[in-house]
Order: structure tokens, then sequence, then C-alpha cells
């Protein structure tokens, strides 16, 4: 075993409201500088929705992330043959338009306007040009617009539903709409760091954060086509590449990174994973039905006696190890086996899981209506308001089976928390919905508190930072490529 350690976070979606809060104070920390105005390094989508840029999901435009190709895997849309091709001018590349054109306004007009009969307004221009202009589009412009003719029809993951399906989500009585707060996933495979003609970009050995080396960064952009999430931006005023850092900074210093101390909803967990180095490349050449459960495979038990000798062997440090045995990213993902990650299928091992949301339950479809008036509380998740299919393209390669394992256990919880607060439920009622879900009461109340009741430490369980024995700090990680993102052995070097 060569075992390593990453940084993970869970999104829990059943508990996210859409305020934005999170993009806001990682907007005002990161990305406040001439050139980044249009960069949201987190932010926040409506589900069913087009997102930010606009339809990201299509890798067929955008050539993002990897495939696998005669057995091989290869660069979608960058790759040695293609960067060489294209590397004067990537077709494949974002414009602003499908981003937005940042804007302010004239806002000492409303103060320094002559007087007059017509009230003064503060006309909107561009933050890029400095002309004024009509504002058409923002980061979050479909903002609650589940149900749009304009957004929600052009959602990517609708082509894995049928025609019927579709226009079902568009009556007005089902409609239904979920958020997807997404932040860099600091892959374990990332393409931006493949892509990078310049080698730039490196993931952390101690910690699993990507980063991107300013000095080394040539903005060939090739990293914007690479990465299949568009979580790499291109600053025109800097003329460099930037991207989410997991605010590092704050983590050297035991600190929440800032979309997740901010977080309104308590959705975001932030914990320490420890996984099998040499089974990545195994996972990135499975079959797309198998990806999620190679990669939980490569998620090693943190209190086993031979992982815990395997990884102090590989320099991982005392206090990581008792991180990732307190991690609650461990619990949602390998040992309860609630969270899924966001489109695996692009193969770049994303290291941000999601428990997808269980959406409203309690009603029923009758007659083209949703009733709420029926004589039981919970309904069956596959009457849920938002499919099945759709949840599964998102979370699971489209493997249903996967998110309706997931949805029974988070109803199984209901259910039994249900007959422990009202007593409405019969015990057996509640057994039964445990039993199908197979877990069991102690586990529903784990989840539960975790979910509901968890205290700040127990959501963010941040290792205590050493730098001292960083890679950065015992040779040149650009200059030993074959070693980036993988951690080291060797001890460091005292003077």
């Amino acid at each position: 075993m060569d075992i390593r350690a990453q940084i993970s976070m869970v999104f829990h979606l059943d508990k996210c409201i859409g305020c934005h809060t999170c993009s806001i104070a990682c907007k005002n920390i990161w990305t406040d500088r001439k050139g980044a105005e249009y960069m949201w390094w987190n932010n926040v989508e409506t589900k069913p929705g087009t997102g930010y840029p606009h339809r990201w999901e299509d890798q067929e435009d955008y050539q993002g992330g990897w495939i696998l190709n005669g057995g091989e895997i290869e660069l979608k849309g960058t790759g040695k043959k293609r960067l060489l091709k294209n590397i004067f001018h990537n077709s494949t590349l974002p414009v602003l338009d499908d981003y937005y054109e940042p804007w302010t306004y004239t806002y000492s007009d409303l103060f320094d306007s002559p007087q007059g009969d017509d009230q003064p307004v503060a006309r909107p221009y561009s933050m890029v040009t400095g002309e004024y202009m009509d504002v058409k589009a923002g980061p979050n412009w479909d903002d609650d617009l589940g149900g749009s003719e304009l957004y929600a029809k052009n959602d990517v993951n609708y082509d894995a539903l049928t025609s019927a399906e579709r226009e079902d989500l568009h009556h007005l009585q089902k409609m239904v709409m979920m958020y997807l707060p997404r932040i860099c996933n600091h892959c374990q495979n990332p393409a931006c760091l493949a892509s990078c003609p310049s080698g730039a970009i490196y993931k952390r050995g101690e910690d699993g954060v990507v980063l991107i080396n300013q000095e080394k960064c040539r903005a060939w952009r090739m990293c914007v086509t690479g990465c299949p999430y568009k979580k790499t931006y291109y600053n025109w005023q800097s003329g460099k590449s930037e991207k989410c850092v997991l605010c590092y900074p704050r983590l050297e210093a035991g600190e929440a990174p800032a979309c997740m101390h901010s977080c309104v909803g308590r959705i975001r967990y932030i914990g320490v994973l420890l996984y099998d180095k040499d089974k990545i490349e195994g996972i990135i050449h499975q079959d797309e039905k198998q990806l999620i459960q190679a990669q939980k495979e490569a998620i090693v038990d943190p209190f086993d006696p031979e992982v815990i000798k395997a990884a102090q062997d590989c320099g991982v440090s005392t206090h990581m190890i008792e991180s990732a045995q307190k991690s609650p990213v461990y619990k949602w993902v390998k040992e309860w086996n609630l969270a899924l990650p966001l489109h695996a299928e692009y193969r770049t091992v994303p290291m941000l899981f999601y428990v997808p949301p269980l959406l409203p339950v309690m009603g029923n479809i009758s007659h083209n209506l949703y009733d709420n008036n029926g004589d039981q509380f919970f309904t069956s998740i596959d009457d849920c308001r938002l499919p099945i299919k759709y949840l599964a393209s998102l979370f699971s390669c489209g493997d249903e089976s996967l998110v309706r394992d997931v949805l029974k256990k988070l109803m199984a919880v209901r259910v039994h928390r249900r007959e422990v607060t009202t007593g409405d439920i019969s015990r057996s009622q509640a057994d039964d919905a445990l039993s199908q879900a197979g877990i069991t009461a102690e586990e529903a109340e784990a989840i539960y508190k975790l979910s509901s009741l968890c205290t700040f430490d127990q959501r963010f369980v941040i290792p205590a930072s050493h730098r001292e024995e960083a890679i950065e700090m015992t040779k040149m990680v650009l200059e030993h490529k074959g070693e980036v993102g993988f951690g080291f052995k060797e001890d460091p070097e005292r003077i």
C-alpha cells in the first residue's frame, strides 16, 4: 500500500438554501481584483439549469476531462497532439459571454446629476471595456428558475430523461428545483494539471490541494479547456490562470475555508481522507458504472493498523492520521455511503462529494397534481418531484441504483426521527424503513446528529499544518513532475 492524505469536502444538498453567502465570502477575499471580476471560484447554481459558465457540462462542446480510448485514458480536448495543433488557437475555450460580462453602475450619477424633473438613474457599464451596456447575464442569472423554458430546458442532464419526463418537470404543479454549490474539486487525477504545457499546475503532496504557480503560468489556457467543471479561469489583466485554492492559508492556520466558514445552511463538511495511491491508475481505467465504487475502494480505513503504518512510512503526519480518524467526510463517503461525486464520468477522480437532495416527499402525484393532503406523511422516493434519472446523471454516472440507495437511507432517517419525536409513525414502520435502507437505528441517529446537531469542530476537522514536512521544503516540485501530487517518502533534510 502507498497511503497518502487528501483534504476532502462534502456538501449536503438537502440543507442548501441558495443564499449565495459562500459565493460572496469567496469573492470578497480572492477575486475582487482587476481581471477577476467575472470569476466566481465558488458559485451556486439552480438545477435544473444551464449553470455557470453556460452549459459547462456539455463536454461535446467544451471538450473537458478524460476519456477512455481503446483501453487507454487520454485528455478529451488537449493532450500532446491536440495541444501542439491548437496551442495558438484554442477553439474549445468558453468565451466571456459564456460566463457573463461583469458590470457596475454609475453610482455618482445618483448624487452629482444636476437638478431636474426626472429621477437620475445609475446606468450599468462594463468593467472590461468601460462602455455602457445592457445587462443580459450574470453568474446566477437563472437563480430559482428551475422551471424556466430558457434555462432548465437547456440543462445537459435532461438528455438522460425521456421526453415525457422532461415535460412533467415543466408542469406548474410539479415545478421543482435544487441548488448546486460548486468549487474546485481538487481532483486526484486533475485534467487541468495534465493539460498545462508550462507545468504551472501542481497538486500539493501533503494535503492534495491543486494550485497554480503564477510565475510558471504562461497563459496558454489549456487548463481552462482541460477542467470539465470549468473551475479554472483566465485573468485578462495579469495574463495568468487562477482557480480556487481551498483557502490553503486558512487551512494552514487551522481555520476553515471562507466559503465553508460562512455557510448559512451549514451544508459543508471538510476533513481528511486516506487513500491508496497505487489504486488511482486502476480507478481511471474502469468502466463508467464502476468508477464510483472503485474510487471508494481506494479510500482506506484510517483505524486499520496496517494503513496507519503504511501512511507513516509514506510521510503522512500523525496529526493528519488523527484528523482522518475524526473526519466527517469519511463517514459520509465511505462509512454511510451517502455522498457521491459530481460527474465522476469525467475521470478526474473528484474529491468533493455531494449528498443528493431528498426534496419534498410529503405528498403524492395524482391526476397530474401534487397532493400533500394524503394520510401518509411520506411517499415513495420514486414519486419525488425530481426524477432519480436526473440525479443519477449528476452524481452517479447514470446509475440509478446508487442514488436510490442514498435516498432510501435519507428517507429512513426521516421516518425514524418522526417516530422518535412525534410518535405518529409506528415503531414497526420505522424499523421496516431502516431495514429496507440497510441501516440501524444507531446509524440513523448518527446521520441525523451529523446533519442537524453537529458543532463547528465536528463539521470542520482540519489537521495541524506541518510546512517543515511539505514537499516544497525539500525539493523543487516542478522539477520532479513524477512526484507531483503524490506525496513523498524521503525525510526532510535538516541543517
